[in-house]
């Protein structure tokens, strides 16, 4: 199973209100608007580094949560 078959499972916990609107366009480009809702996003290097970037607003659910790199 290659790396891009993988899934990561966000959850939006925070809100990107008084925030960056580049951190409200991220949660938007990873399919997260409000809080609460939760995207299945495939494991690739570009949707670790929007999570890594809006690290403080979202959750990670599977089991490679402390894993951003």
């Amino acid at each position: 199973m290659s790396r891009s078959d993988k899934v990561i499972k966000v959850e939006q916990i925070g809100s990107p209100i008084r925030r960056h609107h580049s951190q409200r366009e991220t949660l938007i480009g990873l399919g997260l608007n409000k809080i609460g809702r939760v995207a299945d996003l495939p494991d690739t290097p570009s949707t670790r580094g929007m999570i890594y970037k809006v690290r403080h607003l979202v959750r990670v659910i599977d089991g490679a949560q402390g894993d951003h790199r």
